[in-house]
């Protein structure tokens, strides 16, 4: 990783935060006139060295000001304007920073949050969260960092060299490139340090990744530590991923670390110069007693901040280095386009078509080809097959979580391409294995697709559901907590939220994707009811291993390697003899998993 990298990482956030380009340059300004008073205290010291030494013949004399002691209360006058208007511009250039290091900060952790959410799921399935929240959070957190303070301080030795060079080179040139000889070996040893600093820091932000991401898998699985034993053995994988974290912490801190000594000694040696040289001549005459006080006092305004470079620097690098990263995210290619305005005529029905489909996953393969399926509004489709036979996959693309390759998927006879993503997900009711159920009430889970739902409707909903004959009993209702991703409430009461959170929405069509296979019996039996109840209102696509859990729909589509192998009624299945009848046969127990028929 090298300094231009880091430079264009720069470039690139300036042309993020173009919209602030006003907020930048009042902050900017503020910091270079705070600068210009802060050095200029060292230059009346000199005015006033002269003024004590030549009295009648000082520089401010030459001014119109002609006793000594009026020339004196003339610099204790522009004193105070100086130190006050130092305070003023420090105060307006911390506020201007700072608030600029908020807005920015709450802008981009927005920003990359709803880009993040607009990615398509082969997005999600191939990042670890971890690194994910670590580049919402502490990333975008170290760039903060470095605008509270770090901004201002590359401003201001800027405008000290400038300012500082300037005043020298009126003075007298021959101290000025003596003043200056240090000045080359700080800026490359500041280049230096960057080049070193730059792949170190990456790292340092890699293993922060890193470590979130063991961090929220393991909190996130606690349950599965806790019955394998392995706390000890997950303890020992933390230790590793922190002490990796740590080391790589170390380098960063050795080559900072190295950076500020070299620099004192180039201090040391400009100071010395001005200091020596400087004396002599003002000793010869040829250099006036007072402009001799300010370049010692200039040289030691000029070089001393330099020592901050290290800091200033490595503060600039793990910003570049976390800006990279939050604005890499950004740039992240979506590849789920809604390019239509126009919602799905209503009311939806529900009709289904999966014309010819066909859509393949670029790691493994695995996909759909050429599948074509319709189901007519208010029925009932089930989709039975082996794991990675492809039914998910169908359910993901009518959810445009991905787009097909080729073919045409259809609500009502409208291509899902051709109508806005947000009405085709509105319009469906999503019921899956691994229920997700957000922190918070059971009521406030139920209503997450309509917040704006009353208590009967989710009273209603949850009668639906069969969920409401547990929730009337526990103590706070429709108020209990659900807990983390739901953790107090049982695998079956989860299930059944769930439900009824899908048929709060009143979805045209309603999708099982494995809704049963987890559950006891007793939840898959209420389900069903639930389902029997809906009847005709909607239109029920399901997936499932379960076989009893689908005899009544209206069509079975059994699926194999991406493909429909069998289709029809459950009757109609099972006197065809083939894939679903075997199964069938396997499930109930009139053949073992061998195929073998068993003993009568």
């Amino acid at each position: 990783m090298s300094s231009t990298n880091s430079f264009q990482a720069l470039g690139r956030l300036l042309r993020y935060a173009r919209g602030y380009r006003r907020h930048i340059i009042a902050a900017t300004t503020c910091s270079i006139i705070n600068k210009l008073f802060d050095i200029a205290p060292e230059i009346l010291i000199g005015v006033a060295i002269d003024v004590v030494v030549n009295k009648e013949e000082s520089f401010v004399a030459h001014l119109g000001f002609t006793s000594a002691e009026e020339q004196i209360l003339i610099l204790g006058g522009l004193t105070f304007i100086i130190w006050a208007g130092e305070s003023l511009f420090e105060y307006l250039f911390q506020i201007l920073w700072r608030n600029l290091a908020q807005r920015l900060q709450s802008d981009l952790r927005q920003d990359a949050y709803e880009h993040a959410q607009r990615l398509d799921m082969h997005f999600f399935e191939s990042r670890s969260s971890g690194q994910l929240v670590a580049t919402m959070n502490d990333d975008v957190n170290q760039l903060e960092r470095f605008l509270d303070g770090g901004a201002n301080a590359m401003i201001q030795v800027l405008v000290t060299v400038i300012a500082v060079g300037a005043v020298f080179f009126v003075i007298s040139p021959l101290v000025a490139v003596l003043a200056f000889t240090p000045v080359p070996v700080i800026i490359w040893g500041a280049y230096y340090f960057q080049r070193k600093a730059g792949p170190v820091y990456a790292d340092v932000r890699e293993k922060v990744g890193d470590l979130s991401s063991r961090l929220a898998n393991n909190l996130g699985g606690i349950a599965t530590i806790k019955s394998f034993t392995s706390e000890q053995r997950e303890a020992d994988r933390l230790r590793a991923s922190s002490e990796a974290y740590v080391e790589a912490n170390r380098k960063a801190i050795r080559i900072s670390s190295a950076f500020i000594p070299v620099i004192r000694m180039a201090v040391l040696a400009g100071f010395l110069a001005t200091f020596i040289v400087g004396g002599m001549m003002a000793i010869e005459g040829s250099l006036n007693v007072g402009a001799y006080g300010v370049l010692v006092f200039l040289t030691q305004r000029l070089l001393w901040p330099m020592t901050g470079l290290a800091q200033v620097i490595d503060l600039f690098e793990r910003a570049m280095a976390s800006t990279r990263r939050i604005l890499d995210l950004l740039a992240e290619p979506v590849h789920v386009i809604d390019q239509a305005d126009k919602p799905l005529t209503q009311p939806v029905k529900g009709t289904v078509s999966f014309d010819n489909v066909a859509f393949e996953y670029a790691n493994s393969g695995a996909g759909v080809r050429g599948i074509s399926l319709d189901v007519p509004a208010g029925h009932t489709l089930a989709l039975v097959g082996a794991t990675g036979s492809g039914k998910s996959t169908l359910i993901k693309l009518l959810l445009r979580f991905y787009d097909a390759k080729s073919g045409r998927i259809s609500i009502d006879g409208q291509d899902i391409h051709d109508v806005s993503l947000r009405s085709v997900r509105q319009s469906i009711g999503l019921v899956s294995q691994d229920v997700y159920l957000f922190e918070g009430s059971i009521g406030e889970n139920i209503a997450y697709g309509k917040p704006d739902a009353t208590e009967e409707e989710i009273i209603e909903a949850a009668r639906t559901a069969e969920a409401w004959g547990f929730i009337s009993g526990l103590q706070d209702g429709l108020n209990t907590a659900v807990g983390e991703r739901g953790v107090r409430m049982s695998g079956g009461q989860r299930q059944r939220l769930s439900l009824a959170r899908a048929l709060l929405k009143n979805p045209p069509i309603l999708v099982l994707d494995e809704a049963t296979s987890a559950v006891d019996n007793e939840t898959e039996a209420a389900i069903q009811r639930s389902l029997r109840r809906i009847g005709n209102h909607c239109t029920v696509i399901m997936i499932a291993h379960r076989l009893s859990t689908i005899v009544h729909a209206d069509q079975i589509a059994v699926i194999d390697d991406g493909q429909v192998k069998e289709r029809g009624t459950h009757n109609e299945l099972i006197a065809l003899g083939g894939r679903y009848a075997a199964q069938w046969q396997v499930q109930t127990g009139a053949m073992d998993p061998m195929n073998q028929p068993k003993a009568q």
